[in-house]
């Protein structure tokens, strides 16, 4: 399936979770921190700021949550976007 986001929306997949500690300790995924990093994937017509490729940062709790063939994405408007970086 694939997702067009409308306006200035855009489609972003997260990047994983740390599976342990620098000290080798497995974190449960209860105590998992969310990440607020990750990679556009597509962009709606109005957005200008960012494009397909781009690594950003988000605000924490911005965005809806979506499962696209197994997989984890979210959507959001790009003024929660907080950051683009290489």
């Amino acid at each position: 399936m694939e997702i067009k986001p409308l306006g200035k929306r855009v489609l972003i997949k997260p990047k994983p979770s740390e599976e342990k500690t620098k000290g080798g300790i497995y974190i449960p995924d209860s105590a998992k921190e969310k990440t607020k990093e990750g990679t556009v994937k597509a962009i709606g017509k109005d957005v200008g700021l960012v494009g397909v490729g781009d690594s950003v940062m988000y605000e924490s709790f911005a965005g809806t949550e979506l499962k696209i063939g197994g997989e984890d994405y979210l959507i959001m408007e790009e003024k929660d976007i907080l950051a683009k970086y290489n």
